[in-house]
């Protein structure tokens, strides 16, 4: 029987009673997919997947796409390695974000599978947009209700934490960038959620910088609030899935001197309304 056990108050199941080494039935994915839209990100444990294996799971819940910045893995363009090794400093994502904001058709999904794990740290935090959204005064979200935000892959709080990743898989030298609401309705749970994020969120559009810095920096403080936060400690074959419409996450970079090897696979989304 697949069973869901909270994480935290605001957000996070880990999931047990499933094989994922197999394909789902309609009936286990129907609860699978009910319990990740209920709980935004989902974890599971003791899943060695194959790299096939790990596609044809992320094949059930969409589309997978290409990463635009780093090259996939030998034979599979649609995983890439997110990884640190033991001389690098920086942890590729290690902020505060929301998946390739910076897209016209940001990702629905991302999700993770560890293959190598620090003996200690190397954790991420997840935080719950839902309730960043709804933690705001009737008034600010009705000033928020039709502002938009320029997202750019090039803003520094991101970028240079692909820095390593990038000299060594590095893809497209192309730089992105996309106007979004600032809030966003799921499509499919038809809750709003605040849809800016530290790592890739310059500004409002039609705001300057300068201008949209005081506001931004408010928004970024109440989207991490530690009551919106779970905390997922990872073990080899462990897997992520979380919900890019309505969760950020942040992996934590406390672990130099030591290696840390996930395979990453990203789904398709539709355009933020």
């Amino acid at each position: 029987m697949i069973a869901a056990r909270k994480l935290a108050g605001a957000l996070g199941a880990e999931i047990s009673g499933v094989d994922l080494s197999r394909p789902l039935s309609k009936e286990q994915f129907g609860e699978v997919k009910r319990l990740w839209l209920e709980h935004l990100v989902i974890f599971f444990r003791d899943q060695p997947l194959s790299e096939q294996q790990y596609m044809d799971f992320a094949a059930q819940f969409g589309e997978p796409i290409e990463y635009p910045l780093v090259k996939g893995i030998a034979g599979y363009p649609k995983i890439i390695e997110v990884k640190k090794l033991e001389h690098e400093r920086t942890a590729f994502g290690a902020v505060w974000h929301s998946d390739t904001a910076y897209l016209e058709r940001p990702p629905m999904a991302s999700m993770l599978l560890a293959r190598e794990v620090p003996p200690h740290g190397g954790d991420t935090l997840f935080a719950n947009m839902y309730a960043a959204y709804e933690s705001l005064s009737d008034g600010l979200k009705k000033s928020l209700s039709n502002l938009k935000a320029l997202n750019s892959s090039t803003k520094a709080d991101a970028s240079k934490t692909r820095e390593d990743r990038i000299k060594t898989d590095g893809a497209s030298k192309a730089d992105f960038a996309a106007e979004h609401p600032v809030v966003r309705t799921h499509p499919e749970t038809g809750r709003k959620a605040l849809y800016v994020n530290p790592g890739h969120t310059v500004r409002f559009a039609g705001w300057t910088e300068e201008e949209s810095a005081p506001l931004l920096k408010y928004l970024f403080e109440v989207q991490t609030r530690p009551e919106i936060t779970c905390r997922f400690s990872w073990q080899p074959g462990s897997i992520a899935l979380w919900d890019n419409r309505c969760a950020q996450h942040n992996p934590v970079n406390d672990y130099h001197g030591h290696r840390r090897v996930m395979l990453r696979i990203t789904l398709a989304g539709d355009a933020p309304k």
